[in-house]
């Protein structure tokens, strides 16, 4: 990575951090490594107007789960380039599937309409679902937009973090980390680079059920 872009990494990773905490949610942890993908039997409503759930979106060569949503400007920045890689290596046997766990009520940004008209924009060739108690992503231990998590086909988690190394500017990238692990799981191939920082808004988490 370019001096300019360390720089650049720093002051974003310092600014999630902020603005993660003044949230006010604790952040759960990260899904490690070789784990499974969890609540991955869960339901959740498509831009389509169906429901699926992770299970069914696996790919024969692995599974790709990025958490993001239509109003965070990161989410926004790498919207284009998640589009792109999903399409593209959901025809390589990588199934792909989106997932926006932020509460409407915070972010009406993000509700299924708008989350309908971005699937639309973006040519998004693989679905775009609804976490509606946000329990998917808390399992993960994902707390940003965009958030990768990719699987390989035994189902295990290879690579886990941010889409590339510069969110602002696509064409001074110099490490595209989440292409390389898509490219090396579909070779059958170890991923070199498991874990990167994943540099984005915080999930706006939908409040927990109080009822048993």
């Amino acid at each position: 990575m370019s001096p300019n872009g360390i720089r650049w990494f720093a002051a974003a990773a310092l600014l999630v951090t902020t603005v993660a905490a003044a949230h006010g949610e604790d952040a759960p942890a990260a899904l490690a490594i070789g784990k499974s993908a969890p609540k991955a039997d869960v339901k959740m409503a498509n831009v389509d107007g169906k429901s699926l759930s992770i299970a069914e979106a696996k790919g024969p060569k692995g599974t790709l789960v990025v958490f993001t949503c239509n109003s965070c400007p990161w989410a926004q920045a790498w919207q284009s380039r998640i589009a792109e890689l999903g399409n593209t290596y959901a025809k390589q046997g990588i199934g792909v599937i989106a997932i926006n766990s932020n509460d409407p009520t915070v972010k009406p940004d993000d509700d299924m309409a708008a989350m309908q008209e971005r699937a639309k924009m973006l040519g998004l060739a693989f679905p775009y679902v609804v976490d509606a108690t946000s329990d998917v992503a808390r399992a993960f231990g994902a707390t940003r937009t965009p958030e990768a998590f990719l699987f390989d086909a035994k189902g295990k988690l290879v690579y886990h973090g941010a889409v590339d190394d510069n969110g602002r500017e696509p064409e001074k990238v110099t490490a595209r980390w989440l292409n390389d692990a898509l490219a090396a799981t579909v070779a059958g191939k170890p991923v070199t680079m498991k874990e990167t920082k994943s540099l984005g808004c915080s999930i706006k988490f939908r409040q927990r059920s109080t009822t048993s």
